[in-house]
């Protein structure tokens, strides 16, 4: 389990880059929210884009979820098939909102610690900030698990028509 919000992983694939792609692409759609004609295709597996030099993906949730990773890929092509780099991150908001009450909460711990010298108030605040990151990092873990999931049966040819 990684202590920061963040996984990458290189994996290596029989299929040439084209047929990786190819697979993205069939699997993946740009959503428009607004038009309900793009939302509940059981054949989408991830949200995104899919060009010739990478992606930038997400699996595909029935509800909103924080911490859904952002999966940016790169595919190589090799001799004997390609290479995939993936990198697993939050969202930008997700980042922003995580930083944001991290500062407020380490802040709360200094005034209460150093100015105000009310030591039950700073630890309740140490305590909310590091249960407010280790709770973040551990949803996060969970969703690239998931998102790991889908992708690997994916390129490994194992999806359910």
């Amino acid at each position: 389990m990684n202590l920061l919000p963040y996984h990458s992983e290189t994996l290596v694939s029989a299929l040439s880059k084209q047929e990786v792609l190819g697979h993205l692409i069939r699997v993946t759609a740009e959503v428009n929210y607004l038009d309900k004609r793009t939302v509940g295709n059981k054949k989408i597996l991830f949200n995104g884009m899919v060009g010739q030099k990478g992606f930038q993906i997400s699996r595909v949730i029935d509800k909103g979820n924080t911490f859904i990773p952002l999966v940016v890929g790169q595919v190589e092509e090799t001799a004997r098939g390609s290479i995939i780099f993936l990198k697993y991150k939050l969202f930008p908001g997700a980042i922003f909102f995580l930083a944001f009450w991290s500062v407020i909460l380490v802040g709360f711990v200094a005034y209460f610690f150093a100015i105000s010298q009310n030591f039950n108030f700073g630890a309740i605040c140490l305590a909310l900030a590091i249960l407010n990151y280790g709770g973040a990092v551990f949803f996060f873990n969970r969703q690239v698990k998931a998102s790991r999931k889908v992708f690997h049966q994916l390129i490994n040819f194992q999806l359910k028509d």
